[in-house]
């Protein structure tokens, strides 16, 4: 092995930091916004969905331990458990979803930027500029090993994450518990509140088993990988139950609920007229650490499927430093093109069924993580030990995996099953490859 390859794994906090920055996007800093409409029972659906994120956190640890050097997290959980067809199905669709969510993330990560920089909300043209230049400076980043692509990660997620620090920290001087009453201000049931705005937070934890996709990367993947998982779903959900508190308690419900941006509005309480330039830079950050994260992601599901005959050869080929630089270069390609489609007329609507579609197919990994769990710890589980407790947590993930598809919406999963349908001729050519007929 070419010994820069040797030096190319990720430790404990660059593992734990590519799980909090891949999960911590843009997302969090409009997510008290649209919650304020339901007062302070939108808490308890934080709470649901953080409780079925930590149990599928679990499970991926599980898998880890299971499967310690296993690349592609999720691709080899389900193909280990059900074999290459099903492999290749989460494969296929978490590729694409990484791909397109890839130029959604690049596209947001320029809309921060336009609150410090008026030109790059202005000019369509700099926009554009801008979000290829973060996609191709990452692919950059990336393509120089995985310990470039973890310091990135952990310099962005430290920086993305001292914002809200301070108004995590800073905002109970002005917290008024008044803001909580009435506690269910949606004039819904408890129970249907609870669950729509537990729909509503779920989605921003997609990305908790980024910690698995590099394992043969990563240093003592039987311990980091786990650890990482388990500590970095925990952080990211105490950031954003404690944030979302907090900002609730500073801005009075009404106005919340009409803000553009909430951080921004409680920031200004702190900080004065900076607080916007803060908070703004912290979106940016968010996003570009996201994106970052995302590619590295991108390029190593590729190359496990690849290193498996699922997916083209190309795929698999490394970089001196050990990079998978054609799948990262292919992903990045594609990603681009999407943000070209989005800044042409006519194609927004386009573009936004295909976020829908790359949601669903985020959500598919877990669906098959849980079942997997269970089928892999029937063939492991040690002879006298109870195999309820593998059910119930298999269970619990999966009804919660479920429960995420359904609150995708019906949009989403049907544009997402039709590309998993899609991948179905490339699997069916790979296999081909793999087993040609015989001559006659």
């Amino acid at each position: 092995m070419h010994p820069e390859k040797q030096e190319q794994k990720l430790g404990i906090w660059m593992s734990i930091a590519l799980v909090i920055g891949n999960m911590i996007g843009s997302g969090i800093f409009l997510l008290p916004a649209t919650l304020a409409s339901y007062g302070g029972i939108s808490i308890l659906g934080w709470l649901v969905s953080a409780g079925g994120a930590m149990v599928l956190a679990r499970v991926f640890s599980r898998l880890s331990t299971m499967l310690p050097r296993a690349a592609g997290g999720p691709y080899a959980f389900a193909r280990a458990g059900f074999g290459d067809f099903a492999g290749f199905l989460v494969a296929w669709g978490y590729w694409t979803s990484i791909v397109i969510a890839n130029a959604a993330i690049a596209i947001t990560f320029v809309g921060a930027v336009g609150i410090l920089f008026p030109l790059y909300h202005e000019s369509s043209g700099a926009a554009l500029g801008l979000s290829l230049a973060a996609i191709w400076f990452l692919t950059w980043v990336n393509s120089r090993g995985v310990r470039s692509s973890g310091k990135m990660q952990v310099v962005t997620t430290c920086l993305k994450l001292l914002p809200i620090l301070i108004i995590i920290l800073g905002g109970w001087v002005y917290f008024d518990w008044d803001h909580f009453i009435p506690f269910n201000a949606s004039g819904l049931p408890s129970l249907k509140a609870i669950a729509i705005t537990g729909s509503l937070t779920l989605f921003a934890f997609l990305g908790l088993e980024s910690a698995t996709v590099p394992a043969d990367n990563v240093k003592n993947p039987e311990k980091t990988v786990p650890r990482a998982t388990m500590i970095g779903t925990l952080v990211t959900t105490l950031v954003y139950i404690l944030s979302t508190v907090v900002v609730m308690g500073m801005i009075p419900r009404e106005t919340l609920a009409t803000s553009s941006a909430p951080f921004a509005d409680a920031m200004g309480l702190l900080a004065g007229g900076g607080g916007e330039t803060l908070i703004a830079i912290g979106i940016a950050l968010a996003t570009f650490g996201a994106l970052n994260g995302w590619i590295l992601i991108q390029g190593k599901v590729g190359q496990a499927s690849a290193r498996d005959g699922l997916f083209p050869a190309l795929f698999r080929r490394e970089n001196s430093r050990g990079a998978p630089t054609y799948g990262i270069l292919i992903g990045s390609l594609l990603s681009s093109l999407l943000v070209l489609m989005n800044f042409r007329a006519g194609l927004v609507e386009q573009f936004e069924i295909l976020i829908l579609l790359a949601t669903f197919c985020n959500l598919v990994p877990y669906l098959f993580g849980a079942a997997a769990y269970v089928s892999l710890s029937l063939d492991r589980l040690p002879k006298g030990k109870s195999l309820s407790a593998v059910f119930m947590w298999g269970s619990l993930a999966f009804a919660f995996a479920m429960w995420a598809v359904y609150g995708a919406g019906e949009t989403s999963v049907f544009w997402g099953f039709l590309l998993l349908l899609l991948g179905i001729p490339v699997y069916v050519f790979m296999k081909s490859r793999q087993n040609p007929p015989p001559h006659e």
